[in-house]
């Protein structure tokens, strides 16, 4: 109940501030709710099931571009082609999951690294698909109930409305049985295979979660952006979202979509720095990995939690020494 409260309280802020900002700042909302989406499926990858991916940027490439060559080259709504594109990019996750997956720590990270290349160098090159370098335009935009979403403001409010439906059923997936066995993998699969735990079966389950959430969100992006390029898929995207999850807190949905916010606005609030800002960056999160190892979702857990008075504690060590 406390996540969702918090979730609660970040959309609803969202939406407040849509009456508040700029163009312009509406425009870096929507990106960063588009981030978020991506980011709290990466969640379902290496926060909860520990598998270190860096080839996120592929499955949002894969969403997004099937959306725009149904809706460009087929003549498709983008609402019915958004159906293929998740579901083309969750099967292809499915797929590439139980032999990528066989692979361990730094190995699995390579792996999906070089999926990633793979991806940008297919789609640069299959210029009949995908366009090449130049892309796909004029990709049309939503509607709903006969309104268009083409508006900074409008299409805000439609990204919290699929960011919140998405939190919740993150949130549910991890206090189920499923999250709990993700969670479990995790810690120690060995002691999780010896509980009856299908190691396997768990580890591409949370894979392809995870190429769902990115699909979807690389299909608001080709909704929203009405473009798509290889260059907006490609390897730096991957460990840009993989940054966002580790400083806002990996295993926490208010922390990825806190992540997403934090750094998508961090290259506007520090545009004095000029090219310095990426040596700031690397030095930002080389501090959050020393000093706050587990974000900022972490770091509001430990405020919150009350300390335990030292009489209390002596009575427990007491207690513990009788015994």
């Amino acid at each position: 109940m406390r996540s969702v409260l918090v979730l609660s309280a970040l959309i609803l802020a969202g939406f407040a501030l849509s009456f508040a900002v700029s163009e312009y700042t509406l425009r870096l909302l929507n990106m960063a709710v588009i981030a978020a989406v991506a980011v709290i499926g990466l969640n379902f990858a290496f926060g909860y099931a520990g598998l270190i991916s860096l080839g996120h940027s592929a499955f949002v490439g894969l969403g997004a571009y099937g959306l725009a060559i149904l809706t460009t080259k087929a003549d498709w709504s983008p609402w019915l082609a958004a159906i293929p594109a998740v579901a083309g990019t969750g099967l292809a996750a499915a797929a590439l999951g139980y032999p990528l997956l066989r692979l361990k720590g730094h190995y699995l990270a390579l792996a999906t690294l070089g999926l990633n290349v793979s991806f940008s160098i297919v789609a640069s090159n299959w210029i009949e698909l995908t366009g090449g370098t130049n892309g796909i335009a004029q990709i049309p935009g939503l509607t709903l109930a006969g309104y268009k979403l083409d508006g900074e403001q409008t299409f805000l409010w439609f990204g919290l409305a699929v960011l919140a439906l998405l939190g919740l059923a993150a949130l549910a997936i991890h206090a189920s049985r499923l999250g709990r066995a993700m969670m479990a993998v995790r810690d120690d699969e060995t002691a999780a295979a010896m509980t009856g735990i299908d190691v396997t079966g768990v580890s591409v389950t949370a894979f392809v979660l995870s190429a769902i959430y990115a699909a979807i969100a690389g299909c608001l992006f080709a909704a929203h952006v009405h473009f798509v390029s290889p260059d907006d898929f490609n390897y730096a995207h991957s460990i840009t979202f993989l940054s966002m999850l580790i400083v806002g807190g990996e295993g926490s949905v208010a922390g990825a979509i806190v992540g997403a916010a934090l750094l998508t606005f961090l290259p506007e609030w520090l545009r004095v720095l000029g090219e310095g800002y990426l040596a700031f960056f690397g030095l930002m999160m080389l501090a959050i990995l020393v000093f706050l190892p587990t974000g900022i979702a972490g770091l509001l857990r430990r405020w919150r939690r009350p300390a335990l008075p030292p009489q209390d504690t002596a009575a427990g060590l007491d207690g513990a020494v009788s015994r």
